[in-house]
């Protein structure tokens, strides 16, 4: 999933949305059949999906499927399977046995949220090595403030609580040990354009290649700040072909710096992010 940078929630029951999404800047689409649709509008949004994923389009489609342990769950898999999806999300991971027990054998790729409750905390290293649909790891803290009885998740200058930091920080390391993509949560004060900025380009430091998207306008300043600039990728290319250049040798130096191997899968984890189309 390194192509993907933003990925927007788009409302499974409105055909509107979906296709502003899809003229979007948005890398790819995840149609929702949870929490945007009442309970009421879901058969309707299955068919709804069903379609956009038969007729196609310019991005991927993930569909978010409610919890694997809600009635709704199966019906929504057996509607949209047959579109062939890119790939699954599903809410409410406690463990990387809901990715094993929930989802049949097949191509489609699998994008849990393992966050969303108290008890899920406990099994984000529970990912690694489960399964090769496994396309990422996305966190989420609006859920996981109404799990465990938090007032909100932020503080008055609008930075995360420290449990919520924990389970940003807990996503990233489980995606890395697992060898996929950190997906980082929305940014839901979707008119602050600079609250968005400054968010995203600190997930972009810490280690996270993506961020998910609620309005389709988040996804410019998203897909800005997780796409390596010029002299970022100039850099990296030096780097690589320098350590290509010194086989016996693990140090380099580059620019009156000495560099040494994890310089090397920093460098290649940028080129990695390039987009070629």
């Amino acid at each position: 999933m390194e192509a993907i940078r933003s990925l927007l929630f788009v409302p499974g029951d409105s055909e509107r949305k979906i296709a502003k999404a899809q003229s979007s800047a948005v890398d790819a689409l995840i149609l929702d059949l949870e929490d945007s649709v009442v309970p009421q509008k879901r058969a309707v949004a299955r068919e709804l999906c069903l379609v956009t994923l038969q007729a196609g389009g310019p991005k991927p489609m993930f569909v978010r499927v409610n919890a694997l342990e809600t009635p709704d769950a199966l019906l929504d898999l057996a509607a949209v399977v047959r579109g062939r999806p890119y790939g699954i999300m599903l809410p409410k991971c406690s463990s990387a046995r809901d990715i094993r027990d929930g989802i049949a054998p097949g191509a489609t790729k699998v994008l849990p949220i393992i966050t969303e409750t108290g008890a899920s905390m406990f099994g984000t290293a529970t990912y690694r090595q489960t399964t090769p649909r496994l396309a990422g790891l996305l966190w989420g803290g609006e859920d996981l403030a109404a799990d465990i009885g938090a007032r909100g998740n932020r503080d008055a200058h609008g930075h995360y609580e420290p449990i919520f930091e924990l389970a940003r920080a807990f996503c990233l390391l489980a995606a890395t040990a697992a060898l996929v993509t950190a997906v980082d949560a929305v940014y839901t004060d979707f008119r602050n354009v600079e609250g968005l900025r400054a968010e995203a380009a600190a997930a972009a430091r810490s280690g996270f290649a993506a961020k998910a998207a609620i309005h389709p306008d988040q996804a410019v300043i998203i897909n800005e700040v997780f796409t390596p600039s010029a002299d970022e990728i100039v850099h990296a290319r030096r780097v690589v072909e320098l350590f290509e250049g010194s086989e016996t040798t693990s140090v380099v130096a580059l620019d009156g710096k000495m560099l040494d191997r994890p310089h090397l899968t920093m460098a290649k984890r940028i080129l990695s992010r390039v987009r070629t189309g």
